[in-house]
Formats: C-alpha cells, structure tokens, sequence
C-alpha cells in the first residue's frame, strides 16, 4: 500500500503583510503552521521565500524541498513556547565546545587546529566578551564560569526565529563559537563549515574518503546552510 501524500491545492502563493510581520497566502487563504498557529514570519524576504518554495511545489507536497517553511513552522510551534530550554541546551555548547578539544598528536593536526580554531576563540573573546580555553585530550574540562554565562546571557536573547537558525549552527558545528561566529558573519559560512570539519577532513586525508561519510557529510553541510539563509532572511530590513 503506497504512502498517502499531500497534494496541491492551491494555484499561487502569495506574500501578504500581516499584523505583527508578513505571511502567505495560498488562493487567498493564509497558510497555517502544523500545530493550527497563524504562519507570521518577521520579513517579508522570508514571506517571499517561502511563497517561493510553495509555488514550486509539484502535484504532490515534499515537505522536504521547504527548508524555510520547516524553519518557520519550528520557530513558532516549537521554539518560541520552549525559549528558555531551547537557549539553554545551546548555551551549554559552551562548556564543551568543539574548537576546546585538542588532538595531542600528531603535530600536524595539532597544528592545523591552532591554526584554524585560535582566531575564532580570540574573535569571541573580542566580539562575545567571553574566552574559552583549550585543552588537550578528549575528557572534558570546565571552562571559566563567568565566559559560560557571558554566552548564555546572549543565547537568552535571541528572539525565536534567531534561535531557531542558532540551533542548527551549533548543533550541526559542535560549536557556541561556530554557531556565533556565522550570526556575525565574522568568517564566510562555507569556510565556517569547513573549520568544523577540520579533524573530519584530516581523517578522510589520512585514510581515503568514505562515500557513506561524505553523503552524510553533505547533508548536513546543506543543513548549516540553509539554517544561516534563514537566519539572514529573518533579519532582512532590520538595522543592528
């Protein structure tokens, strides 16, 4: 028995702007988010760009061919009534953040890492206010508390749709710094992907490419992408 799908129903979406910010249309109907909640995105970039991915939608819905629609639908059902356990699971990124580990050999990587991840805690101790300290080996090691909450405070902050595209930038990355870094666009987001994957890479120089790795890999690397595009177009038209 095949799988029921969804199908169209509409002729054309349309971006419209609504009180509190802009949403889209189908036929002249609003669109709903899963959980029945009204679909009011924070510009009318964002509206564009999901009208977009609805009016290339075929005879059958693929849920998976609407990365800003998923977003959206996330930050309003999801994210924005779980705020604070949203921001304080990536808050906690902190305290074991990916660019902290060290490899304590060979000396090659161990200065490949020096030489990639350095400039990004230096850049967050700078721009954050807060450093973190690398250490050697695998077995975690606390970091100062005062940089940890330095972070989190910033974390808390952000508004749904922000933390919605930080989620995925940390949580893909294994970084705070990463995920922060990319929001600030303080390094291209494909060099940012690639600083991520520096022992990923060093591995796969090592021993050959795993195509099953590289497709997952790429994946995910989609992913990073699609959560900073969703970053950018929630902050279109706002200053600061």
């Amino acid at each position: 028995m095949s799988e029921w799908k969804a199908r169209r129903f509409w002729k054309a979406a349309e971006p419209v702007a609504e009180a509190g910010g802009f949403t889209v249309r189908l036929d002249g109907r609003p669109v709903k988010t899963p959980a029945k909640a009204a679909l009011i995105v924070p510009s009318e970039a964002m509206a564009e760009a999901i009208a977009a991915e609805w009016d290339a939608q075929g005879e059958q819905i693929d849920p998976g061919a609407m990365p800003v629609t998923r977003a959206a639908n996330a930050a309003i059902d999801k994210v924005a009534h779980q705020h604070a356990e949203v921001a304080q699971m990536l808050a906690d990124y902190g305290d074991s953040d990916l660019l902290c580990y060290r490899a304590e050999s060979p000396v090659e990587l161990v200065e490949r890492q020096r030489r990639e991840w350095d400039p990004l805690l230096d850049w967050a101790a700078d721009a954050l206010g807060a450093r973190l300290r690398p250490v050697t080996g695998v077995m975690h090691a606390p970091q100062d508390g005062a940089a940890l909450a330095t972070l989190s405070r910033q974390v808390h902050a952000m508004d749904a749709f922000t933390l919605t595209a930080f989620h995925d930038l940390v949580s893909l990355s294994g970084s705070l710094v990463i995920g922060f870094a990319a929001l600030s666009e303080a390094r291209d987001i494909a060099a940012l992907w690639q600083v991520s994957r520096l022992d990923e890479t060093w591995q796969e120089e090592l021993w050959g490419p795993d195509e099953e790795a590289r497709e997952h890999a790429a994946r995910k690397e989609s992913d990073f992408h699609a959560a900073k595009r969703f970053h950018d177009l929630a902050r279109a038209g706002h200053s600061g």
